[in-house]
């Protein structure tokens, strides 16, 4: 080889190791700058969900089912990443009662929105918000601070409204304290508020960007005249209704024994019976205390959300509750968040934060794993 050709091929060499040297340095500048996911995020996917392509090359949800695992986790902002197109939300609270002391205060205050001016933010921030409604709202009803027989004056609708209350499923052990008369009265003083009512005359229907809710609400308690009883022929009959004019189905019940953690085998029973017959979501109250849930058939049962405005002011827990957002998307129910109250004077529920918010969760997923499997 002579020098040309020496000179020639070093030269060569030089500038190939140049442009790997220079290729290898936009590959790393590029790294360098393509986002990362964090690894939370990748968790809460592999938990939540499960991400495919469409055929025109975009990414595809689709839900999982839930977990008590992940209705618990501290880690919920996944939702935010999905579609708001295709979200619609539900919240539920314990039982309502504008009656006894806590009608004494707003009528001697004058101020019907005083219960819920502590949650109201809270409860307006949802699609559908849901209640269950212990008491008749009737005319001329007597002021008192004691007893078992309930009216509500009717200008607590104020407060119902003021809150974002959509819907007060009626169907418990003291719709008729006041008779028939008192049923017909408050459903009709609700109706002309713009608040439905479940558990009276079979199912009611709420359309949410394109997706229709139907809601049902039975009294498993006692036999009260002029709502629905929790009757097994009844329930099936009309689920299967809801089911042909739905995508969604909330189903309320009143049932069970009160001041206790235990759910019966009677709940349990209808909880399931339900879910049997399409319902997707139940919303179960009475007991004044908060009670597990459990997920059956991939649908989720929440025994009992405890007291949300009440007066039951002599233990701690009848002044605990918890508030449940429940987001669908699409038909699907894929997240679930639980936000504990404490009721203060008899009757205005404040949110928990902190080392009480905790205590609350941690004891419901305790008493909530601790279910029998069936």
């Amino acid at each position: 080889m002579n020098k040309k050709s020496l000179l020639a091929f070093i030269l060569g060499v030089v500038t190939g190791l140049c442009t790997l040297v220079l290729f290898g340095f936009m590959v790393s500048t590029l790294n360098q700058n393509t986002p990362v996911t964090p690894l939370t995020h990748q968790l809460t996917t592999v938990l939540s969900s499960e991400t495919n392509l469409s055929s025109d090359g975009r990414d595809v949800f689709i839900p999982q089912q839930l977990t008590l695992e992940n209705i618990f986790s501290d880690n919920h902002e996944w939702i935010a990443t999905l579609s708001a197109a295709r979200i619609r939300t539900v919240i539920a609270t314990g039982d309502v009662l504008p009656a006894r002391t806590v009608n004494y205060k707003t009528v001697t205050k004058n101020n019907f929105t005083w219960p819920y001016e502590k949650t109201a933010d809270v409860l307006k921030n949802a699609d559908i918000t849901l209640i269950n409604l212990e008491t008749p709202i009737i005319a001329d009803c007597p002021l008192t601070n004691t007893g078992m027989i309930f009216c509500g004056d009717p200008k607590n609708i104020e407060g119902l409204i003021f809150a974002g209350i959509d819907i007060a499923n009626f169907a418990n052990n003291h719709a008729g304290n006041q008779g028939i008369e008192g049923v017909s009265e408050t459903v009709s003083l609700l109706d002309s508020s713009g608040i439905d009512v479940a558990g009276v005359t079979g199912p009611i229907y709420r359309e949410v960007k394109g997706m229709k809710f139907a809601f049902v609400g039975y009294n498993e308690v006692d036999v009260q005249s002029g709502v629905s009883h929790a009757d097994e022929e009844l329930i099936v009959q009309e689920l299967q209704e809801a089911n042909n004019n739905a995508n969604i189905v909330i189903s309320s019940f009143h049932w069970g024994a009160e001041y206790t953690t235990d759910i019966t085998e009677r709940q349990r029973r209808l909880a399931h019976l339900a879910i049997d017959n399409g319902a997707d979501l139940i919303i179960g109250n009475h007991s004044h205390w908060i009670q597990p849930v459990e997920i059956y058939q991939g649908k989720l049962i929440v025994y009992a959300h405890g007291n949300f405005v009440f007066d039951q002011m002599w233990s701690q827990k009848t002044r605990e509750g918890i508030v449940g957002k429940y987001t669908f998307y699409d038909d699907q129910l894929v997240d679930v968040v639980f936000m504990p109250v404490l009721i203060e004077d008899f009757g205005q529920p404040t949110l928990l934060e902190n080392e009480e918010k905790t205590t609350i969760l941690q004891d419901l997923y305790r008493t909530s794993t601790s279910l029998p499997i069936e």
